[in-house]
């Protein structure tokens, strides 16, 4: 909920972060399109809402123009689900990461929301870090599966799962810049700095160009105080990198995943589907999306 702050002349609104409260442009149409930048969020905790950011940032990107992929790189599938695509008895990831030869066209899906596509996942994944763990650059895989079709995409979105191991690690290898939900409780700030620190592990060793784009803040009740200290703290100790658009909680989500939908056409006036069209702005005036 956004604050007045009073001056002298003028009344400046700020947003939950505390900042000035800007309305990000809406982005022009691309007149050609990739390559991609690859996007991986990110975050060893789970229930943050990284599922419910890639569905429906993926949506809202899609919905400005931009032809979007999103990988499903998580065992438990959700982002498949929650964009209503079955996974039984088709290619998946999982035959990507096992077969680098294999064409990855082969394993995406094209979605109900125009624009977005999909590389699906499910249960099998959980075997990849076994099968992969003998393999030569075991953690550049995924990089070379996505370069092969980076040329046909403005943005790829990585949905990691909630750790930090091999896939995690080959997602980042694979990313050119990191996004990453946190969720407005105090817990899910003990392990953003594990996570930070990974992400400069996979910098100096393997990814030399990949960047932190952004902190979300997820699930936050202006109504609480918990909720508006603990955003502050992440300003206080993030700056810039915090998104000045803020998800708020809200029961919808779940009702549009049962549904199979992005919430932003499930239901495109809601105030947080809004918030994930302005997370696209966002991203695009801050330039980590054409």
């Amino acid at each position: 909920m956004a604050q007045k702050s009073k001056t002298s002349k003028d009344e400046t609104v700020l947003g939950p972060t505390g900042r000035p409260y800007q309305g990000f442009p809406t982005p022009p149409k691309l007149d050609r399109h990739g390559p991609a930048r690859i996007i991986a969020l990110c975050n060893q905790k789970g229930g943050v809402g990284k599922t419910t950011t890639s569905i429906n940032l993926a949506a809202s990107l899609a919905e400005y123009g931009r032809k979007v992929l999103a990988v499903d790189f998580d065992p438990q599938g959700a982002l498949s689900a929650g964009l209503g695509i079955q996974t039984h008895d088709v290619p998946t990831i999982y035959d990507l990461l096992l077969d680098t030869k294999r064409d990855p066209r082969e394993a995406i899906v094209p979605t109900a929301t125009e624009g977005l596509d999909l590389i699906p996942a499910n249960i099998d994944l959980s075997a990849a870090e076994v099968h992969l763990v003998n393999e030569v650059a075991r953690e550049s895989i995924l990089s070379h599966v996505l370069r092969r079709v980076s040329a046909d995409y403005d943005v790829i979105l990585i949905d990691c799962q909630p750790s930090l191991g091999l896939l995690t690690v080959n997602a980042l290898t694979a990313a050119h810049g990191v996004l990453i939900p946190l969720e407005c409780e105090f817990f899910a700030l003990r392990g953003v700095a594990l996570l930070i620190e990974t992400i400069e592990k996979v910098k100096d060793r393997l990814n030399p160009t990949i960047e932190l784009d952004g902190l979300l803040a997820t699930m936050y009740d202006a109504r609480t105080l918990h909720s508006r200290e603990v955003l502050e703290r992440i300003v206080e100790t993030f700056g810039d990198k915090v998104f000045e658009t803020v998800i708020g909680r809200t029961v919808k989500f779940p009702d549009a995943s049962v549904a199979g939908q992005p919430l932003t056409e499930y239901a495109p006036e809601h105030p947080a589907a809004q918030a994930y069209l302005r997370l696209a702005r966002e991203l695009v005036a801050r330039g980590a999306v054409a």
